[in-house]
């Protein structure tokens, strides 16, 4: 059960700012006995268009709709209190110095390793896309390559080969991490992709390394219900026993989620990815995950950060379920 650092029934507009009212872990000896911590990456150097993703992490934290917080109460549908289940820290933010990504990236992958060292799950709030390199690559030197697969949820592959002429942005992580051999491509699966990037050559260089995707269209023909069966049969069989999932907020439709830098119309709906998530987290051995790409300078009403975050809760219920060994309803059978 998780810790808090609120007053009785404190409203959640009021007090401490960390995620979800969780206690603040500063240190590694403040991770005994903790299942999950939040991690902030406050940097966007790694941004192609426009910037502003360093204030996710703040706005992700603050975008807590419920009366108080920690919720204290189960999921609606799910039946389960990840507050209840898991105990959550909240481990601050890295220290991403501004204008130094290569820095950024350093320091992320340090406060990470902490977390993965002691054994606690980390939820990683970005930042840009770019946070995936010294994520993976963490966890990858935590597990061994090839012992390590990646579910993507981004509208853009973001496997560029460079990015205004260097590899550290946004568009390139995925790329970086195979061709460097910390992920192998067919351990590899991209959903809700659509738009106008990436190139057809670089879409060549991904079917050539073993990558899959499920595009937007795809999504569409088939349902999401149908889509997921397979991404969790495919995960199943044939990827590692260790997966970290990067959840970019662009895979959004615009109307969902305005607040991001690179926007793409026609994405995913928080109804078609939240089972998906639900899904992913209680199925398959998750490990980790990142959150990227909030930029709260573009967004309505807050409504970029209230989805954030809610992804976030999505993914905890669906880590509680499986860390208290029970199934999904509906699916008790499977």
């Amino acid at each position: 059960m998780s810790r808090v650092v609120n007053r009785h029934h404190e409203a959640a507009y009021a007090g401490l700012g960390t995620f979800c009212k969780a206690p603040l872990a500063l240190t590694p000896a403040d991770l005994e006995g903790v299942d999950v911590a939040i991690l902030g990456a406050p940097f966007d150097e790694g941004v192609s268009f426009r910037p502003g993703a360093r204030f996710g992490p703040r706005a992700i934290r603050q975008a807590c709709n419920f009366l108080w917080s920690p919720p204290a109460r189960p999921h609606m549908h799910l039946g389960v209190d990840p507050f209840e289940v898991l105990d959550v820290v909240d481990y601050g933010d890295a220290e991403c110095p501004p204008a130094d990504l290569a820095g950024a990236h350093r320091e992320v992958k340090a406060r990470l390793t902490e977390l993965l060292v002691a054994g606690v799950f980390p939820v990683v709030l970005g930042g840009d896309h770019s946070l995936a390199y010294p994520d993976v690559t963490a966890v990858v030197e935590r597990y061994g390559k090839g012992n390590v697969g990646l579910i993507q949820f981004d509208t853009h592959t973001d496997t560029a080969p460079v990015e205004w002429g260097g590899p550290l942005s946004h568009a390139s992580p995925m790329r970086r991490l195979v061709e460097e051999g910390h992920i192998r491509g067919e351990h590899f699966l991209q959903i809700g992709l659509h738009g106008y990037f990436p190139d057809p050559e670089d879409f060549d260089w991904a079917r050539a390394a073993g990558m899959r995707w499920y595009s937007r269209y795809e999504i569409d023909r088939r349902g999401m219900t149908e889509v997921m069966d397979e991404v969790i049969a495919t995960a199943t069989a044939e990827l590692p026993e260790h997966v970290f999932v990067s959840f970019d907020i662009d895979v959004f439709d615009d109307l969902y989620a305005p607040g991001t830098g690179s926007l793409e119309s026609g994405g995913l709906t928080p109804r078609e990815v939240f089972p998906a998530l639900n899904r992913i987290f209680a199925e398959l051995p998750v490990v980790g995950m990142d959150l990227v790409e909030v930029a709260p300078i573009y967004d309505r009403s807050d409504l970029t950060a209230l989805l954030a975050h809610r992804v976030v809760l999505e993914s905890l219920c669906g880590l509680a379920l499986r860390r208290s060994g029970r199934r999904l309803p509906g699916r008790d059978s499977t």
